[in-house]
Formats: C-alpha cells, structure tokens, sequence
C-alpha cells in the first residue's frame, strides 16, 4: 500500500476479532492512517486482501465498505464547519434508507453525547476541539458500524479531554460495537485495547495484549518515554 507509486507499507497482517478494542499504535509517518484509509476503501491495496466477515473487501468502494458495516473518524474530525451539529450527524446516516433507523440511531448518539442533542442548532465550527471530536464520532456512528475506526481521536486535545474520549471509546465498545484504534497516545490506547499491533517504518513490528505491551521495554522507551 503507498501513495503515488511509493511504498508506504509492507507485509501487513494483523485481525481484529468481534467485540474487541484492538489499537494501532506508532509515531508519525509509521503507516498507521495508510493502513485505515485502505480498509475504508479510500486507497486500494497494491497486493493482498482484507476481510471482513469473511467477505472480501479490499476492492470495494467507501459507499459499500459503509453499508457493509464499517465507518471511519478521520483525523483530523473533517466536520462541515458550516453546517449545524444535526446536519453533520445526518450526513453521516446517510447510507441508512429507514427514517425510523435514522431516527433511532440519532437517539442513541444524543444518549452518548447530551451536549450535541442540547446544541443540535448550533454550527459544528463554533464547537471546542474536544466538542467537534465527539461529533465526529457521533457522524461516525450514525450509520450503526459494527466496526468503528478512529484515526487519532486525541489529537491536539489537552490531557482532561483526552481522558474524556478514551473513556466515550469504552462506552462505545461496552455497547456492542468493536473498535479499531489508531493512535499516536500510546499510553491510553493500549490502556483500555485488548490487543495491539506495534507499527514502525511501514512493518508491525510487535503484536500482543495491550496491557503487556505496556510493560514491554521497547514499547516504553521508544513510545512512553520510559
């Protein structure tokens, strides 16, 4: 998988099983995003397949990769600034052809998240950081995935609102929805992932429980500075 004939990762493999979190975790420029842009049907694998239940997907359009259950939080959260919180949740239900599964998806969301049914008028560009990430995650459960990706949900968020998501992701996840974390916080991701795969240059380079992968020495000096 790479960008532009250049190859940014290589001899990928790794599963994520139903009902897990399972974290992604590597600096900058490791292939983290490369390799959640191509599960979701953004980029095309050069080689290879993905699965998921069983069915082949790597050749599918995002459209298709949505109906099938599967949804993304971009980094970077990539709201409509413009539009109010209820058209960007809306937006996100947009592959879901029942009005009465879209309402009902919208009250699960609103549970999770009070703020964006008290404030659902209100433009998204008005919103915090922590505010316009929790919307990004609510737009990215209004198509009801089974399979929810996050790419770098703390980013540029303070240690309070980082605590925050993390704990929304359980929540999430306690709820019946599996997790597919890609994060640069190496800390709380393999905190609360069941498993974990260690990315480095394009290659996972170690695999395990994330909780053991936080006593590792590796993992402690290259990520946690330990």
């Amino acid at each position: 998988m790479g960008y532009k004939g250049l190859l940014a990762v290589q001899d990928i493999s790794f599963r994520i099983n139903e009902g897990e979190i399972v974290s992604l975790i590597g600096s900058n420029g490791a292939g983290k995003s490369t390799i959640v842009r191509t599960i979701s049907g953004l980029l095309h694998a050069w080689e290879g397949e993905i699965l998921f239940k069983d069915t082949p997907i790597h050749k599918a359009e995002p459209f298709d990769i949505v109906k099938m259950g599967i949804s993304m939080v971009p980094e970077g959260r990539k709201l409509f600034g413009r539009l109010s919180v209820l058209d960007n949740l809306l937006l996100g239900a947009y592959a879901v052809r029942s009005r009465a599964d879209v309402e009902k998806h919208l009250q699960k969301v609103f549970g999770l998240f009070p703020i964006l049914k008290e404030r659902q008028g209100q433009r998204s560009d008005t919103f915090s950081g922590g505010e316009q990430q929790e919307l990004a995650i609510a737009r990215g459960l209004m198509s009801n995935p089974s399979l929810l990706i996050l790419d770098e949900p703390s980013l540029g968020l303070g240690p309070k609102l980082v605590s925050d998501i993390f704990g929304i992701v359980r929540e999430i996840n306690a709820q019946g929805v599996t997790v597919l974390l890609v994060e640069q916080n190496v800390y709380e991701a393999l905190e609360i992932s069941a498993r974990a795969y260690v990315l480095q240059t394009g290659r996972i380079v170690m695999e395990g429980q994330g909780k053991e992968l936080l006593k590792s020495d590796h993992v402690r000096k290259a990520y946690l500075g330990m």
